[in-house]
């Protein structure tokens, strides 16, 4: 009998003794969030966004940075939010308009918005981020090559980025 109350104790469970306690609420996103995501909009006509940020550089005389990616990715995420972060927002608004571009997936053969890559030279997106600094005259300032090696975007130093960006601004 001793036994059966032995094994009957072991399969019932204790009692707790304190109140699980409730999972923190849910937040928004912030821009200091590396890894979320941000604004690659899948449904948005990028063409006529881009003719529309086009005009208005020509205009101002800022400069254009395109950053084609994907919610998907998580490199694009983190460039999207680190140029969205406190250090960034100043010089990226003060001297770029900024478009972003979903392009799907490309290396799947599953690309959107693929031709305003081609119209600067950019033949085909092998990896996301890719990003496009654009003059006000609408010409290409960055090499194709540095248009195209943004896919470690997450693991860059956010010193060497704000560099990057900066060097197009004179500032």
């Amino acid at each position: 009998m001793p036994m059966l109350f032995y094994a009957m104790a072991l399969a019932t469970p204790a009692p707790l003794t304190a109140p699980v306690p409730a999972p923190p609420p849910l937040r928004e996103a912030r821009a200091d969030d590396r890894f979320s995501t941000i604004a690659f909009d899948p449904t948005a006509d990028a063409g006529s966004q881009l003719e529309v940020k086009l005009k208005g550089v020509a205009l101002s005389g800022r400069k254009l940075l395109v950053i084609m990616g994907g919610n998907w990715c998580h490199d694009s995420a983190a460039l999207a939010n680190l140029i969205d972060s406190p250090r960034f927002v100043g010089m990226i608004a003060e001297k770029y308009e900024v478009l972003f571009v979903d392009v799907g997936v490309p290396q799947t053969g599953n690309g959107r918005n693929l031709d305003i890559a081609r119209r600067f030279g950019v033949k085909k997106i092998k990896g996301t981020p890719t990003v496009l600094v654009i003059s006000p005259a609408g010409k290409l300032l960055n090499s194709r090559k540095d248009a195209a090696g943004w896919r470690n975007a997450a693991s860059r130093d956010a010193d060497a980025v704000y560099r990057y960006f900066a060097e197009f601004t004179g500032a």
